[in-house]
């Protein structure tokens, strides 16, 4: 297995929470973590009209806005949309990606599901999951099972899954 978590699940299920908790607590164990959003629908990423925007409209593969304390970088992804990829090309300084949706993605597959939001997985075995995160005991037996709430049971099985 790799360092890319893809986390999955129904709108609603809770994966951004759960992602969020597992951030603050990699973080105070000294790891460094990024992450990777799916979103469905257009999400403009950089203003027409500015600098960078202008760059990439003359063809620059890449463009990057960096101010005093933060940076944004806006690439051609056609070729290399797959969490492993991502995190290979621009997320190297990190020790753990977590990747958010990308149900239909390759890689290994957590999922976050909650009996208020549906009692159907998102994902099967066959499609990379190795986890569940739910209230539903009988949804994949096989698979080990955390709480929502298990942020240190969550945080154990995906180091111990990652190459040493």
């Amino acid at each position: 297995m790799s360092n890319v978590f893809i986390f999955v699940g129904h709108s609603g299920s809770g994966k951004t929470t759960l992602i969020e908790k597992l951030i603050c607590e990699l973080n105070s164990r000294g790891l460094k973590v990024a992450t990777i959003k799916h979103a469905h629908h257009t999400v403009v990423l950089d203003t027409p009209g500015k600098d960078s925007w202008l760059y990439k409209q003359a063809g620059a593969a890449m463009s990057m806005l960096v101010t005093s304390n933060e940076l944004q970088l806006v690439a051609d992804a056609v070729d290399r949309r797959e969490p492993e990829q991502l995190a290979q090309r621009f997320l190297g300084e990190a020790d753990l990606v977590l990747a958010e949706g990308f149900s239909q993605a390759s890689g290994v597959k957590i999922e976050v599901l909650r009996r208020e939001c549906s009692t159907v997985p998102r994902c099967a075995v066959e499609d990379g999951l190795i986890a569940m995160v739910t209230d539903i005991a009988e949804v994949y037996p096989q698979l080990p099972h955390f709480a929502l709430d298990d942020i240190d049971g969550i945080i154990r099985f995906m180091l111990d899954s990652m190459p040493k």
